[in-house]
């Protein structure tokens, strides 16, 4: 069966996931993640793309960014990807593919998933055992989101600044939201949708989508499809 073509529309946010070929590293050291940022920086602005929050593991990154074309995003990610595979092969004296096949993304409905994915994203280091709290992690954009720190990769989505009148209000209600945990259902649904590349949202928040594309935005009903009866 054809692979879906993957699905990217203007000013909806995108949770994006790129994994490393068999799962090996792709960062080494620090200075391959300094790296990976200031190309995500540069192409950002390039193409014109917002990212709200990311995490740099050692064998795969989250973004979650909105585009403000169609192109923007495919367009980033090649540049990027391109960019930095020719980076890290020469600067470790290797050859041969770096990603595990193209990257994953699917659209979210942004008032019920988007702080809920970045939650989710910034909690990734502690699932993983690697940080037992989200703040002691350097690679992603939790310490800016909780104000320790400013990071010029981020721009903050308009539901983060909803979260409080000022930043100490924003800041503090959002690390209420990272102490509370990400709950195991939006783990399951933001991993599943964006490897699987389909919508997530409300049916209303579906149909709505469906109308700015043709690609079918969730998957169709198993099985066959029922044979008609001839009269």
């Amino acid at each position: 069966m054809a692979r879906q073509p993957r699905l990217t529309v203007a000013a909806y946010p995108h949770h994006v996931i790129q994994r490393g070929n068999d799962r090996q590293a792709i960062v080494r050291d620090d200075a391959d993640r300094e790296r990976l940022l200031a190309l995500w920086h540069e192409h950002a602005k390039t193409f014109k793309l917002a990212i709200h929050a990311y995490v740099v593991m050692d064998n795969h990154f989250h973004l979650l960014v909105t585009p403000t074309t169609d192109q923007g995003l495919p367009q980033m990610m090649q540049a990027v990807g391109r960019a930095y595979v020719r980076y890290f092969n020469q600067r470790h004296q290797r050859t041969g593919t770096l990603w595990e096949g193209r990257y994953r993304s699917n659209l979210i409905e942004s008032e019920r998933y988007l702080l809920a994915c970045m939650v989710y994203i910034d909690l990734n280091p502690v699932r993983a055992g690697m940080v037992g709290q989200a703040a002691d992690f350097k690679w992603s954009s939790h310490r800016h989101c909780i104000g320790q720190l400013s990071d010029k990769l981020v721009t903050p989505h308009a539901l983060f600044w909803g979260l409080g009148n000022t930043p100490f209000a924003r800041e503090a209600a959002y690390n209420d939201l990272i102490q509370s945990g990400s709950a195991h259902t939006d783990q399951v649904q933001l991993t599943r949708s964006a490897l699987s590349g389909w919508a997530l949202g409300s049916p209303a928040f579906v149909a709505d989508l469906q109308q700015s594309t043709l690609r079918r935005l969730l998957p169709g009903k198993a099985g066959r499809p029922a044979k008609k009866t001839v009269e």
